[in-house]
């Protein structure tokens, strides 16, 4: 959703319309009640002289639960128009590192910047302009779907006309008017999304968004996450699903045992890390002969056997050996596939014991 300030022609009272870009709105001035029509910008982008500068500002975080030290000395940056991927085990301090840039829980030591405002100087400024989606979204049960999104506009004041296409956009419609007590975690989520988005805030954290939802929500996320991108927003994004992150992220961070292990690209991190691809190679038959064979290539890492499927972690440059070496072992190939290391591989090897 984008939002959008307008003066009437008429008496020029302000008024703040919102829908998505592109979209085609009637409104009635409340003053004079002129009747118009409004065309929302398309592509609200990111200005040029925005590129680069940091959205979210972390710094020498530190919070220690009596005597356990949950965060230790956290730094790292989210840039304007970013969606930044923050992964980490459980218990390694992800929940306590968005809950201290939320202002949720009191860091005992270190700096946080939201677009540029201090969060201890500016408080409430500060924050004012973050939609966030807690790991378990909240509402009041005894209203409906509509009547807590309403509320939530009221407190944000925004014009509560934004919220049936909100329930539209995240699927939900058809249960605008039922109590959320009656609510599956799925649907609770869906709500939750609408309500970190509601204002087209320009910085959004959500935390385990995809939690709960099935196939086709999990996919509505992760669209829903590009688009957010596409309209200038900055996103922050813990998930356990990094299959998901790595769809969407432009860069990631690692955290593990309080402290940041990583920061960058994904692509970049499996080159620090020398990760090498697989080759998934498909046989008509897999022989003991074939297995032994492959086995003595020492660049080979490691090799595994399903069926009649060999899988080799190896140098890419290898690959014309194995290929030789199992023809000249007796065997056939039908087919011949490579993949390269994901977010799933560089984890476990930043977060291993």
């Amino acid at each position: 959703m984008a939002s959008q300030k307008i003066k009437c022609p008429n008496c020029n009272a302000i008024m703040t319309i919102e829908g998505n870009p592109g979209d085609q709105i009637s409104l009635t001035c409340s003053q004079c009640k002129r009747k118009g029509i409004v065309t929302l910008p398309k592509k609200p982008l990111l200005h040029s002289s925005d590129a680069g500068v940091p959205a979210i500002t972390v710094q020498n975080l530190t919070k220690s639960y009596e005597k356990v030290r949950a965060v230790d000395t956290v730094n790292f940056s989210v840039k304007k128009g970013e969606i930044f991927g923050f992964l980490g085990p459980n218990g390694a301090g992800k929940t306590t590192t968005i809950k201290s840039i939320l202002g949720l829980i009191n860091p005992d030591n270190g700096m946080i910047e939201l677009d540029g405002k201090n969060i201890n100087s500016k408080g409430f400024h500060a924050h004012k302009d973050v939609g966030y989606l807690p790991e378990k979204a909240e509402f009041y049960d005894n209203l409906t779907a509509l009547q807590n999104l309403e509320f939530y506009a009221d407190l944000k004041k925004i014009p509560r006309n934004v919220c049936p296409k909100l329930l539209q956009e995240f699927n939900i419609a058809d249960a605008a008017n039922k109590k959320v007590k009656a609510f599956s975690k799925g649907m609770k989520q869906r709500l939750g999304l609408a309500r970190a988005v509601l204002g087209h805030p320009s910085i959004i954290i959500l935390d385990e968004p995809s939690g709960g939802l099935d196939p086709r929500g999990v996919k509505l996320v992760r669209d829903h996450i590009l688009s957010l991108k596409e309209h200038g927003s900055t996103v922050l994004v813990s998930s356990h699903i990094l299959s998901e992150i790595q769809e969407v992220s432009d860069r990631v961070g690692i955290i593990n045992r309080g402290k940041i292990v990583a920061v960058d690209k994904i692509e970049n991190l499996s080159h620090t890390l020398d990760l090498k691809p697989k080759l998934i190679i498909e046989l008509d038959k897999l022989t003991p002969e074939i297995k032994e064979a492959v086995k003595t290539i020492s660049a080979a890492d490691r090799i595994s056997a399903r069926g009649n499927t060999l899988e080799i972690v190896c140098p890419a440059n290898v690959k014309v050996t194995i290929i030789n070496t199992i023809a000249e072992a007796g065997g056939n190939i039908l087919n011949i596939r490579t993949e390269e290391p994901d977010l799933e591989d560089v984890f476990m090897r930043y977060t291993e014991e």
